[in-house]
C-alpha cells in the first residue's frame, strides 16, 4: 500500500508539470496524507454534495473534492469522470485524478454488529488560488477589460465543451473559478452530461441546475441541450456587466439572450440598468 501511494505521488507530481499527462486513479491513503486526513484547517470550500480540501505535498498544491455520502451513486460518479476526462482546455479547471475506494467496517445497526461497506469517492483538480466569479461580481469595482476577458474565457471554454459533446448544466458564477491572471475556469461537472457524437438533446424527469440560471426548456419540459448552457451564460453575462444578482424578470432575460444568440452578436446589447 505504501509503495502504491509513493508511486501515485510521483505520478501526481509529474501531472502537475506535464499538461499532456492523463488523469489517474489515486489511492485514498495518499489523499488522506496530503490533506492532513481531511483536516478542517485545509478545507477551502463546502457545498451541498462535497467538501473541498487543499492537498499539499512539498511545494505543490492541488484541490481535493471529497463527495458526500448523499452523492454516492456510482452512475453519477462515473458520468462526471467521463466528462472530466474529455475536458482539456485553459478555461476548464484541469482534472488530475480520482479515487473510488470501498472498505468494509464493523458497525452497529439495530443493536447488532454488522459488516458495512464504506464508500469514499474523491476528485482532484488543479488548485486555483483566486476565488470564484461570484465573489468578483459582488465586488465594489469591476474593470471593463477584466469583465470582457472573463466573458470571453467563459464562452471559449463552453464552446470547447460543446464541441466535445459535453453539456455542463450547472453554469453559475460560483462554478467559475478565477486564476491569478483573472482567467476564468469552468468547474463542477457534477450535473454534466456527455452526449454521443450525433446526439443533440435528452429528456430528464429530474430538474437539474440552479434556480436563476436554469434554462426554461429544462424547467418547463426537462429538455437537456446545448441551449441550456447558453441561457446560463447569458444570465452570468448580465450579472458580470451590471454587478446585480437575482433577476426577477425572467422573460426579459430570456429575450435578451435569444436576441444575442440568433443575431450572432456579442454583448453590445447589454447595458447597466439604472
Amino acid at each position: 500500500m505504501e509503495h502504491k501511494a509513493t508511486t501515485a505521488r510521483s505520478y501526481l507530481e509529474q501531472i502537475l508539470v506535464d499538461e499532456t499527462a492523463e488523469p489517474t486513479a489515486l489511492p485514498l491513503s495518499l489523499l488522506k496524507d496530503i490533506t492532513g486526513d481531511f483536516s478542517d484547517d485545509q478545507e477551502i470550500g463546502r457545498g451541498g454534495f462535497a467538501v473541498v480540501y487543499k492537498g499539499i505535498f512539498g511545494d505543490k498544491v492541488i484541490a481535493v473534492k471529497k463527495l458526500s455520502h448523499a452523492y454516492m451513486h456510482e452512475t453519477e460518479f462515473d458520468r462526471e469522470i467521463e466528462c472530466l476526462m474529455r475536458a482539456k482546455h485553459k478555461n476548464v479547471v484541469r482534472f488530475l485524478g480520482y479515487c473510488d475506494d470501498t472498505q468494509r467496517s464493523r458497525e452497529i445497526f439495530d443493536g447488532k454488529h454488522v459488516m458495512a461497506e464504506i464508500h469514499q469517492r474523491l476528485l482532484c483538480f488543479e488548485y486555483v488560488r483566486k476565488e470564484s466569479l461570484d465573489k468578483y461580481i459582488n465586488g465594489a469595482y469591476r474593470e471593463w477589460g477584466t469583465c470582457y476577458k472573463i466573458i470571453k474565457g467563459i464562452c471559449e471554454g463552453l464552446q470547447y465543451l460543446h464541441d466535445n459533446h459535453i453539456i455542463h448544466l450547472d453554469l453559475k458564477p460560483a462554478n467559475i473559478l478565477l486564476d491569478d491572471n483573472m482567467e476564468p475556469k469552468i468547474a463542477d461537472f457534477g450535473l454534466s452530461r456527455c452526449f454521443d457524437e450525433n446526439q443533440s438533446r435528452d429528456i430528464t424527469k429530474t430538474i437539474l441546475g440552479t434556480i436563476g440560471y436554469l434554462a426554461p426548456e429544462i424547467r418547463e419540459g426537462g429538455v437537456i441541450a446545448r441551449s441550456a448552457d447558453l441561457y446560463s451564460v447569458g444570465v452570468i453575462m448580465l450579472e458580470i456587466l451590471t454587478g446585480q444578482k437575482g433577476y426577477q424578470d425572467i422573460g426579459d432575460v430570456r429575450t435578451n439572450i435569444c436576441h444575442c444568440y440568433k443575431d450572432k452578436s456579442s454583448i453590445s446589447f447589454l447595458s447597466k440598468k439604472d
